[in-house]
């Protein structure tokens, strides 16, 4: 059943929040926008609350503006929110300079009576790093990429200098700042929303009604079905060519393939791998692909008493053939991991210990751990295919046979939903199967969330490992300005994890995307999905 058929159906079956279009509307939807198709259903429309999935990935671009966005191809910050920035001498204050005109959006539940300022930027700021903030504790209180960087500790203040001109001062000199500023969780609410929503005693309304600056605003959520967003025709950069999207969030994997195929969506994310030579053999669909900045990784949880013993986590990482899940899973379209590190990243290093499929090897180290014959493990595996690995099922199933080859038995347990932060049953699993897509370009991006301390304390560091050398070597890396010396720093932290092994890289992904041909002006972008504002239909 498509979009639009069960968009009526859900008209006459239940009253949507929002209301629902008439049907003469929807039967052109064609004409005034596109559906698109593979993600799953949010939890929340606020980026702040999650670290992954469809509002951060997707919807963010769609309905918030950042203060700064990252180039493509360089990884360098651009204006966007800010026209400019100055950083003091010392590294420890960032003035930026805010576009004037900005509007944000006016809805059915939202009119704004005024423009985008430093306010609004203090304001969605200041929530997540003051606890005594009033809306800190809003839907939980958990800002999950903000923890595991640290931020809250990095920013000691944000001021306002005048109404177009903010201020943040950080505790230290960090490298990667203005790159987080540019990341899709780093979106600007409006101040004035929040305080009307606090008035009316509904400030969760804030993270389920989104307010924002973005091309489009949140027209309609039926969950488990779709998410209609309509033109912002106030847009800074100019109204959207695209009168609206719908996102067809009612299936996965081949049901999202049927569905394009028979023209109910125009666009699918992340096909399933074996899909793509269907597609090849389809004149009326191109098929767009980006060199991804991410990486499949098997998380191993140190703080389980088997696993506590390096031996068994080194044997588990030579127990697995990644050649066999290249060609199974990938089809020839990744790349073997030798690091947590892509190798388009500045920092990359070579690990020979990512490497080494040797299960001669793996059977001696886990005898002499004396886990020879009765280590039994139980491995938590996403069911919704990402960019970093399009079939987690299969990928399970692999890696469960190449550890059953050595002596270890392993129960898969399988979950539908791949939010690092919600899923808290995966921890009472050994092994994770997980990955992450970078938010900006620097390694940082990739170490700190995934293995740091913090990200330990904040509940996203999957090994649940925790190396103070490694922190330190972190610590340093952001504080230098010397790139020599960053690369050094970065260098020793990948060997700390060579050396311990709390993960087992296994891949890194290329994200494909599906089009209909008459769709113009879609952009992929390494660090998730680029704004719709641009996309067009041309019948020709």
């Amino acid at each position: 059943m498509s979009a639009y058929i069960r968009l009526l159906l859900a008209c006459v079956s239940l009253a949507s929040l929002w209301g629902c279009s008439e049907p003469q509307q929807d039967s052109n939807i064609r004409s005034r926008g596109f559906v698109y198709c593979g993600q799953d259903t949010p939890a929340t429309f606020n980026p702040q609350l999650t670290d992954g999935g469809l509002t951060a990935d997707t919807l963010a671009a769609q309905i918030f503006d950042r203060l700064l966005l990252l180039d493509p191809v360089t990884h360098r910050p651009l204006p966007s929110l800010a026209s400019s920035w100055t950083i003091s001498d010392d590294g420890l204050t960032y003035t930026f300079s805010l576009r004037k005109g900005i509007e944000f959006q006016s809805t059915d539940w939202f009119k704004p009576t005024r423009q985008f300022n430093a306010q609004d930027v203090v304001f969605s700021f200041k929530r997540v790093i003051d606890p005594t903030h009033p809306f800190h504790a809003v839907s939980g209180g958990r800002y999950p990429w903000f923890e595991s960087q640290g931020f809250a500790n990095l920013v000691e203040d944000i001021t306002i200098i005048d109404p177009y001109t903010v201020q943040f001062s950080l505790t230290r000199p960090d490298n990667a700042f203005l790159a987080n500023l540019a990341t899709t969780y780093a979106v600007i609410h409006s101040q004035e929303y929040a305080n009307n929503v606090l008035r009316a005693g509904k400030p969760d309304q804030l993270d389920n009604l989104p307010i924002g600056t973005g091309p489009f605003f949140l027209e309609q959520y039926l969950p488990n079905d779709l998410v209609r967003l309509n033109r912002h025709p106030g847009y800074w950069q100019g109204a959207a060519k695209m009168e609206q999207v719908v996102f067809d969030i009612a299936s996965r994997g081949t049901g999202s393939l049927a569905k394009l195929l028979s023209k109910e969506c125009d666009v699918l994310s992340s096909p399933v791998a074996s899909q793509l030579p269907i597609i090849n053999d389809k004149e009326d669909f191109s098929l767009s692909a980006q060199t991804g900045m991410n990486v499949a990784y098997l998380a191993i949880d140190t703080s389980k008493p088997a696993l506590k013993d390096v031996r068994v986590r080194e044997a588990i990482n030579h127990a697995i053939n990644r050649d066999n899940l290249l060609s199974s899973v990938y089809y020839g379209t990744g790349t073997e991991a030798h690091s947590i590190l892509p190798p388009m990243s500045w920092a990359y290093s070579h690990s020979s210990n990512a490497l080494g499929y040797n299960p001669e090897k793996s059977q001696a180290l886990l005898k002499d751990a004396g886990f020879d014959k009765n280590l039994r493990l139980s491995l938590w595996v996403p069911i919704e295919p990402r960019p970093y690995n399009p079939s987690p099922r299969k990928t399970a199933e692999l890696i469960q046979a190449d550890l059953n080859a050595v002596g270890v038995q392993v129960d898969i347990i399988m979950q539908d939903s791949i939010n690092r932060f919600s899923n808290i049953d995966k921890f009472n699993s050994d092994l994770i199967l997980t990955g992450w897509i970078a938010d900006n370009g620097d390694p940082d991006n990739f170490l700190r969330p995934l293995l740091s301390c913090d990200a330990k304390t904040a509940g996203l560091n999957d090994a649940n490992w925790c190396n103070l050398d490694f922190d330190n070597l972190l610590e340093l890396a952001s504080r230098t300005s010397q790139l020599n010396q960053r690369l050094n720093y970065y260098q020793h932290a990948q060997n700390i994890i060579d050396q311990q092994v709390p993960i087992v890289p296994l891949a890194h992904g290329v994200h494909f995307q599906i089009h209909h041909n008459s769709l113009k002006g879609l952009q992929m972008s390494p660090f998730g999905t680029r704004s719709f504002s641009t996309v067009y239909r041309s019948e020709k």
